[in-house]
């Protein structure tokens, strides 16, 4: 891992006056820049050749002769044949010769190995470098092995699929999408044999995969994404908000469940075992007797990760739920960086994240009025790695 020093001795260099904020041009890249520009700050998008049109033209900021956004969101594009280019020691150095402040998103995990990511982006990150590694299901101190040191709740694993005796969801990444998701569902060994065999025989997932696959209890309840912010600044509020609330639209998922039940019976082939790749979000809102059940799983979440994880979580961070029959919170996934879904948040903000601070506040303006704070503050020390 970096040293954190390594860091700090970056950021003596910069002209923190001309401070731009950058990211991977993906998965939550608009509300970042949308937050960024908001707040003040120039945005730098890192975009990936082929895929760079809706930041490089159709987000593209325009500013009028006092430099202010008058449309758009993305000042700069920054193209790559392949985002792990982006290691290169050449090109981090141009990145810190332009003072950026590095906000990680999934893209940025998933393009880029985490190995280098610890010991090679000798670029200012706003949030715990170290956490990154926590989302990847199946290493040593992954997310499960937090949740539980948490004492939080998540789905029963089932560790032998022999054992199958209620709905179960089967979890393993795609054979040829390879950073989505060969997600199926099961009810019986015989279902999940079954299952199994024709996804496999259709390229949606590998024997191997499934042999490392995590089998976990269905939990049938509505889903919560709750997007957290920590701030190690706080002084004088409660340093734990709730900026907005999301759920997902899954392909081909949502096409099935819009089907009368007789229809869905009638499906053959490949159409007949929906997948679970995430095409898109919405907003929502919970009653008010689940907010302090949701702050309750926060603050252990964030205490977990300050003694197993230190400094802690900075910055966003995402916990996935369900809520079962009994209005009972399971955790299904966390991300220890800015959620996937917050672009719904962006500009508007939420009702949550209004009411607390007055004014429009995204995931994305609440990470760059922390960079701020800290900018102002001499603080900055706090809140990268």
């Amino acid at each position: 891992m970096i040293n954190k020093d390594k860091i700090l001795g970056v950021l003596e260099g910069y002209d923190l006056e001309k401070a731009k904020i950058g990211m991977v041009a993906s998965h939550s890249a608009l509300d970042v820049c949308d937050g960024a520009v908001e707040e003040g700050f120039r945005t730098l998008g890192i975009c990936q050749a082929g895929r760079e049109k809706t930041y490089s033209r159709y987000f593209k900021c325009q500013r009028d002769s006092d430099g202010k956004a008058v449309r758009g969101v993305v000042d700069e594009c920054w193209v790559l044949k392949k985002f792990n280019e982006m290691m290169e020691p050449e090109f981090q150095d141009k990145l810190r010769k332009e003072n950026v402040i590095f906000v990680p998103n999934r893209s940025f995990t998933s393009y880029v190995p985490l190995d280098r990511i610890e010991n090679e982006f000798e670029v200012p990150l706003m949030g715990t470098r170290s956490l990154l590694r926590s989302e990847e299901r199946g290493e040593e101190r992954d997310y499960y092995w937090l949740l539980e040191k948490a004492g939080l709740p998540f789905p029963k694993r089932i560790q032998d699929p022999n054992d199958i005796d209620r709905l179960v969801i089967v979890k393993l990444h795609h054979k040829v999408k390879k950073l989505e998701r060969g997600f199926f569902t099961a009810a019986s060994y015989k279902e999940y044999r079954e299952k199994s065999r024709e996804l496999i025989y259709n390229n949606v997932i590998t024997a191997e995969d499934l042999k490392g696959a995590r089998i976990e209890e269905y939990v049938i309840g509505p889903v919560f994404n709750l997007d957290f912010f920590y701030s190690p600044l706080e002084s004088k509020m409660e340093r734990i908000e709730l900026i907005g609330v999301d759920w997902r639209f899954e392909t081909s998922l949502d096409g099935h469940v819009r089907l009368p039940a007789p229809q869905q019976m009638t499906l053959m082939g490949e159409q007949a075992t929906p997948e679970y790749t995430v095409c898109g979000h919405n907003s929502a809102t919970m009653r008010e007797s689940l907010i302090e059940g949701a702050f309750d799983l926060a603050e252990k979440y964030v205490n977990a990760t300050k003694e197993h994880y230190p400094p802690g979580i900075i910055g966003p961070f995402c916990l996935q739920t369900c809520v079962d029959k009994d209005l009972k919170f399971f955790i299904y996934d966390v991300a220890p960086r800015v959620g996937g879904g917050t672009n719904v948040h962006m500009s508007v903000g939420h009702p949550y994240g209004n009411t607390t601070w007055r004014t429009n506040m995204s995931t994305g303006r609440r990470l760059a009025l922390e960079i701020r704070r800290a900018i102002e503050t001499d603080q900055l020390d706090k809140i990268v790695t």
